[in-house]
């Protein structure tokens, strides 16, 4: 069964305050703790998550619960992550007997890779300071959803959805987009949260990207290490790389060497990282991984 009642009305500051105060749990800035008190806009994320009843979906953050019951209300099969063990508790109070949910407690960057990924979506208010490692650490390690929509700080946002060539263009950038089609969804401002956080936040949809997609070991590696020097010509940079892990070119020297590999990927050697495409990288990186 599901049960599910409103035991909190999320949309009042000062109710949530008083419920706070009640059980004796405080805020902890470490932990990146805002309440999104906008009714309107915790539909419309939702609804942009696009579940159906009886998927899974993984929730970091959960806080005291105002996404879960959005999630809940739609028929998910919901797996909390929560580090605050004060909040833990509370959403087992308010959640109480709802055999749709499961709350992990712990830091999720320890806790989810001792569990299966198998959940089809993920939603997230991501702490500000650590939101990127945890979406990055996810990709990487193969942990992958259909969809996922995120709430991050407004910059790493524009990150994560930023185009080859463009200013805010990063290895961040090429790893969600080598996996994931990156949609901006809105820009929530910060007033629509409680307590009112300094900097305003990115709503971002991520979808899968079709396909059999694969890359090479040394991608992420070689990504990174080119954005790094990222206005430098990829002759030098790479040039570096091949030098830095010892990758033999024959009788050629390892400028020569990159040169070729270069040119077999249909890449200029005067061309700079942050101008490639995922695809420019990922051709590269099947060169150099050979």
């Amino acid at each position: 069964m599901n049960p599910l009642t409103r035991a909190l009305n999320y949309d009042s500051p000062t109710e949530i305050r008083a419920y706070l105060e009640a059980h004796g749990l405080g805020m902890q800035k470490k932990f990146g703790q805002n309440f999104l008190i906008n009714p309107a806009l915790r539909k419309e994320l939702a609804d942009a998550l696009d579940i159906r009843a009886g998927d899974r979906v993984w929730e970091i953050g959960p806080g005291l619960g105002s996404m879960t019951f959005e999630l809940l209300a739609r028929g998910a099969l919901v797996t909390a992550f929560e580090i605050d063990q004060g909040f833990v508790r509370a959403l087992g109070d308010l959640f109480k007997g709802n055999e749709y949910l499961e709350i992990i407690p712990g830091d999720v960057r320890k806790t989810w890779p001792l569990l299966t990924c198998r959940a089809s979506c993920l939603f997230g208010n991501l702490p500000y300071n650590v939101g990127s490692l945890i979406l990055g650490e996810m990709i990487e390690r193969g942990c992958l959803f259909e969809r996922m929509v995120v709430t991050v700080q407004k910059e790493v946002g524009q990150r994560m959805s930023a185009p080859a060539g463009s200013k805010n263009y990063s290895s961040f950038s090429v790893l969600c987009s080598s996996v994931y089609q990156v949609e901006t969804l809105r820009v929530i401002g910060s007033r629509s949260f409680y307590p009112v956080p300094h900097v305003d936040s990115q709503a971002l949809v991520l979808t899968r990207r079709t396909g059999n997609i694969e890359y090479p070991e040394i991608f992420t590696p070689l990504v990174r290490f080119l954005f790094a020097s990222r206005r430098k010509t990829l002759r030098n940079s790479l040039t570096k790389f091949l030098s830095s892990r010892i990758i033999q070119g024959g009788e050629k020297t390892a400028s020569q060497y990159a040169e070729e590999l270069l040119a077999a990927s249909g890449i200029s050697a005067s061309e700079r990282p942050e101008n490639l495409t995922v695809e420019e990288f990922a051709a590269l990186a099947a060169k150099v991984g050979t």
